[in-house]
């Protein structure tokens, strides 16, 4: 299995309402390394590291989120990988 790095920006109504908390968990439950913190322009934004499929999987939930969220849209990009142990709120 290849392991990817991914930096992810998600829109919507996305703060206030337990995303990045969330996101912690199905981080965690996936094994996805990374990071999830607020932007001040209302968006969030995440780091996530790990095998190519828990990756994947890890976007494809952040897509829709928490079901108190509302996801507007959500910007991939790759970057280099990082070593990371754990998934933190920052």
């Amino acid at each position: 299995m290849s392991r990817i790095c991914v930096q992810v920006e998600v829109t919507g109504k996305v703060q206030g309402v337990g995303f990045r908390q969330a996101t912690v968990r199905q981080a965690t439950r996936l094994s996805v390394d990374g990071w999830v913190r607020n932007q001040g322009d209302g968006s969030v934004s995440a780091l996530l590291c790990g095998e190519s499929e828990a990756v994947e999987a890890m976007v494809s939930w952040l897509r829709q989120g928490p079901d108190s969220a509302r996801v507007e849209g959500v910007t991939v990009s790759a970057c280099a990988w990082q070593d990371i142990a754990g998934f933190v709120q920052l």
